[in-house]
């Protein structure tokens, strides 16, 4: 392989035109997708509840993720990094932010439902939107901590003389031991799907035996179609690619992240369904409030 210039210490890799298109696939869809399900959250509903808290701040989460991927469609059609290290290392932390920040907030939305439907009473006190951006801006403090230790371990891994392969993105700037924060990532992932998958369990039960005549759901096939997504997004895009970087084969990593990456075109639907009356005006919503969950 030869050099790339000075500026960005990094080699130049095969053009991989495949990857080009898949990330600018997810691009086009994501990017409008996203922007307009975050200015309908923001316009029509009121942020009252924990549901549309945790909605605009996963929109958030992919809309950061959706911004980077011009730079990797880029990479994947050259061959080349043209920014410098520090560049790759930005955009490498944001598509790893949105797996955690994501991951984290569908789980929110998933206990949420729990509560709402399991618990609907003793939860009212809980399920407040001031608890719901508290939860949320802790989420944001825990993302942006673990950049720091990754960062500083990402940058010496790819300006080292001991690594061959210094070009940017998954997974060739590993060089040497895996980091800490790698098996933290899986198993952060993994711990998140066992809590969808008992939120999923419990509703399931509730909504078919044991459902109280002073609980109402508007749709019940609706509820179970937001714990059916949460489930395939971690099972589709979370969950495989968090095991593959543990292995020793890294071929199959590069394909994972274009997966991964298609998280942020699945969570518009469930935007959807997540909340009700998804596309009425806000005043329209605030005088059905009391019918909804």
């Amino acid at each position: 392989m030869a050099a790339n210039n000075g500026s960005s210490n990094l080699t130049v890799n095969q053009p991989q035109p495949i990857y080009a298109v898949a990330f600018g696939c997810i691009m086009v869809l994501g990017l409008p997708l996203n922007a307009v399900s975050l200015w309908i959250l923001l316009r029509r509903h009121s942020l009252k509840s924990t549901n549309a808290v945790f909605m605009v701040n996963l929109a958030i989460s992919d809309l950061l993720l959706v911004i980077s991927l011009p730079m990797r469609v880029y990479f994947y059609a050259m061959g080349t990094w043209p920014l410098s290290a520090l560049a790759c290392s930005i955009i490498t932390k944001l598509f790893l932010n949105n797996i955690r920040s994501s991951s984290i907030f569908i789980t929110f939305i998933s206990v949420d439902r729990l509560l709402a439907v399991v618990y609907p009473l003793r939860s009212r006190r809980v399920r407040t939107a001031a608890n719901a951006w508290k939860a949320v801006s802790l989420v944001w403090v825990f993302v942006a901590m673990m950049n720091i230790p990754e960062g500083i371990i990402f940058s010496k891994r790819l300006l080292t003389n001991n690594c061959s392969e210094r070009i940017c993105f998954e997974p060739r700037y590993q060089c040497g031991r895996k980091s800490p924060m790698v098996y933290f990532q899986t198993a952060l992932v993994l711990l998140l799907l066992a809590v969808n998958v008992v939120c999923t369990a419990l509703v399931s039960w509730t909504l078919r035996r044991h459902l109280s005549d002073s609980v109402k759901v508007n749709n019940k096939m609706n509820v179970m179609l937001i714990f059916l997504m949460n489930f395939v997004t971690f099972t589709i895009c979370f969950l495989p690619v968090s095991l593959a970087i543990l292995t020793k084969d890294q071929t199959a990593v590069a394909p994972l992240v274009c997966l991964a990456a298609m998280n942020c075109c699945l969570d518009p639907l469930l935007y959807y369904y997540s909340l009700d009356a998804f596309w009425k005006k806000k005043e329209d919503l605030e005088l059905t409030g009391d019918q909804r969950m």
